[in-house]
């Protein structure tokens, strides 16, 4: 395990951000607590890290930190993370197969067009389907408008647009509905018959299982999962995705720290 958390934290160090001066700072201060075996102030530190600016790199190592920790389920939340980032991240599916079989964690079951999602990053999904229709419809409009004669290539051209913006579209329904998956971070966590505290259980799932979000009722969460289907208390798990709002709060952060300097002056 030594071997393989120092080959993957050597890869991500190689791939670090470009963050901020405060993101910097933090992400070089967890590298250094890491590599001096203080994982978890590492992990602290990366977190920080993250709330400046969020990259595969950043989670790859977080990851690293808290499975050193012993928190399985913050580990395989924060390399689902990198890889939900950038699929082609091999350290990060590494590490995830290498857990899982350790922990004896089943790998979620994706429907084919969740699968599909994974093949590319969420935006290069997003960019294609909006520009293969633009420029399909784009050529439709505008080429009677250029007087424009209806050649073979061009005909071509707006089939391919056509094509593949309805091959793009399962890969962006798999990218919606995996916005429900979740992973379960306190080990021992209760799947309930109903959603209160006095029902019966069905099963006990393990910190780093994963589980697909149906419905809410209050503090409970109706999951299914390899095991069966039953209620979570949702505060025992934390969906895949990364937050959006990340970004905001980097640059509301950024803001206050200039108006901060400024005043300071």
């Amino acid at each position: 395990m030594k071997r393989v958390a120092a080959l993957c934290l050597a890869l991500a160090l190689r791939a670090a951000p470009a963050y901020g001066a405060a993101g910097a700072d933090e992400f070089r201060q967890g590298q250094a607590a890491f590599q001096a075996g203080q994982f978890a102030r590492a992990a602290e530190l990366y977190q920080r890290s993250l709330s400046a600016q969020v990259s595969e790199g950043a989670l790859l190592n977080l990851g690293l930190a808290e499975w050193r920790c012993g928190r399985a389920g913050e580990a395989l939340l924060a390399w689902e993370r990198a890889l939900d980032l950038d699929p082609f991240q091999s350290a990060a599916r590494e590490n995830l197969r290498f857990a899982r079989q350790t922990a004896q964690l089943e790998a979620p079951e994706l429907t084919w067009s969740e699968t599909a999602s994974t093949w590319l990053p969420a935006r290069a999904w997003a960019g294609l389907l909006s520009g293969s229709l633009w420029l399909a419809i784009g050529l439709l409009v505008f080429a009677p408008l250029l007087r424009l004669r209806r050649s073979g290539g061009l005909q071509t051209l707006i089939a391919v647009g056509f094509g593949v913006f309805l091959l793009s579209l399962p890969p962006q329904l798999g990218i919606l509905t995996r916005a429900r998956l979740a992973v379960v971070l306190a080990p021992d966590t209760p799947l309930r018959l109903t959603p209160t505290h006095a029902a019966e259980t069905v099963t006990t799932l393990r910190a780093g299982d994963m589980v697909r979000c149906a419905r809410h009722r209050g503090a409970y969460v109706f999951v299914s999962t390899v095991q069966g289907s039953g209620w979570v208390e949702s505060n025992r798990m934390e969906f895949l995705r990364v937050p959006p709002s990340a970004r905001d709060a980097a640059q509301h952060g950024r803001a206050a720290a200039a108006v901060k300097d400024g005043n300071d002056r």
